[in-house]
Order: structure tokens, then sequence, then C-alpha cells
């Protein structure tokens, strides 16, 4: 597809994309319940939760127990107890999903200049990428909490292109979610989505983007095979 011949750069989550994060959330969230008295969730709950940031994260673990009006009450200190208790175990229990280090490193062989943005906070953003040696991969590295707006509001990807000086139509996203999907809609940018991320249950087919990749390998094999399409029809 012609979308996919003059890619520049790529944007790439990483919670559901990248890395399986929800153990991590896992352990956070029911040691923070813990804390209420608050029976555990069970992963699959949890992993539903994920994607929009950990205020709403947050938000919809308690609303499993409490009232709305409780919720506001008991959110600030819940907030407080979770980033203890995620911090304290960020990356000890989470994974890299398969192909993503020899993805990474087929995109950079293209030339391709990468950024991760994702809906986690930065502050737990960094320390994981280090821990899991992805941080020399990225030019640029945004949180949920780096800019005025998240995912799926496309500004964390029309920064990304104004970091990189190219047209959003020079920089593919790449995710797991809807909320990767919209925000590349709306900022003009093509998109690819992987099966197997959390999308908050739905199914990745519901997604509307422009096409499914199993891995991240996939997903430079792809580009790369458009490059020398391009390449080989302008001889």
């Amino acid at each position: 597809m012609p979308k996919f011949q003059n890619i520049q750069a790529a944007i790439i989550d990483l919670d559901g994309t990248m890395l399986d994060t929800a153990p991590d959330f896992l352990v956070a969230i029911n040691r923070m319940r813990a804390e209420f008295s608050l029976p555990d969730l069970d992963i699959v709950t949890i992993t539903n939760f994920v994607g929009k940031g950990s205020e709403n994260l947050i938000h919809r673990v308690l609303s499993t127990d409490f009232e709305p009006a409780q919720v506001e009450q008991y959110f600030e200190q819940a907030m407080a107890s979770y980033q203890k208790h995620y911090l304290a175990i960020n990356g000890d229990y989470s994974t890299l999903y398969p192909e993503v280090i020899e993805g990474l490193r087929a995109l950079k062989a293209q030339g391709l200049r990468l950024a991760c943005v994702t809906n986690k906070p930065i502050a737990f953003t960094r320390p994981l990428l280090a821990k899991k040696d992805l941080q020399g991969f990225f030019d640029v590295v945004y949180g949920g909490d780096s800019l005025a707006r998240k995912k799926p509001d496309p500004l964390p990807l029309l920064q990304v292109c104004l970091d990189f000086h190219l047209a959003p139509a020079q920089v593919i996203a790449i995710g797991d979610s809807s909320n990767d999907a919209k925000a590349a809609r709306a900022a003009g940018c093509p998109v690819l989505t992987v099966p197997y991320g959390y999308n908050h249950g739905e199914a990745v087919q519901t997604i509307e983007s422009d096409g499914i990749v199993e891995t991240l390998l996939s997903a430079a094999q792809l580009l790369l095979s458009k490059k020398i399409s391009t390449n080989s029809s302008s001889f």
C-alpha cells in the first residue's frame, strides 16, 4: 500500500506491544488492594483495565468494590499506594513479547528513527525501558504525563512528528489497542496493530488500523518489502 512506502520513523507503544506488563499491574494493584482490605483481582480483569493511563486504571479498580462517591473519596490514597508498589516491582514480572528486539533492530537497520509513546507515567516508563534493555533503541520517549494530553488524543504522535521534522504520513504508529489507532488516525499517521496485546478486552480485529502484523519483526519486514517494491518500480 502506498502509505507504507515513504516511512521514515516509527512510534511504538509499550504495554501490550513490546512488553507483557500485566503481571506487574497484577502485583502492584493487589498489594494496593490489600491495604484497603479488599480481595485480589484476577489478571484477566486487570488486563482489561490497562491502556488508558494510571488514573483510569485505579478508578476502574476501585469501581469493582465502591460506589462512585467512594471511588473519589479513596482515589488519591489508592493512587499513591499503587504508585509506591508499582515503582518497587516495575519490570520484575513483565516479559518481552516474541521478536521485539529483532523487530526494533530491523527497523533501525532500515534507517528509521524510533519513538516510544505510552500512556504509562514517564516515571515508570524510563526505568522499565532501561531494565529491559530497550532504551537505546529510542530517540524520543513520551509517557502519559509527559504532555498535556495522552492517547487516544493525537498530541503525543504529532509531537514526535515535530521532533523528527517529518510529516505524519512518514511516521508509522505500531500498537495493540484502539487508543493507538485512534491517535494515529487523528494525527494522520499510518498504523499497524499487533494481535497479542490488551485492547481493553476487545478483539484486535475491531480496531480500525491499516493492518495486523504478528510481531514487531513482521512490521519491519512489511515496511522493508514496501521500500524494496518502491525502489524496484523506479527502474
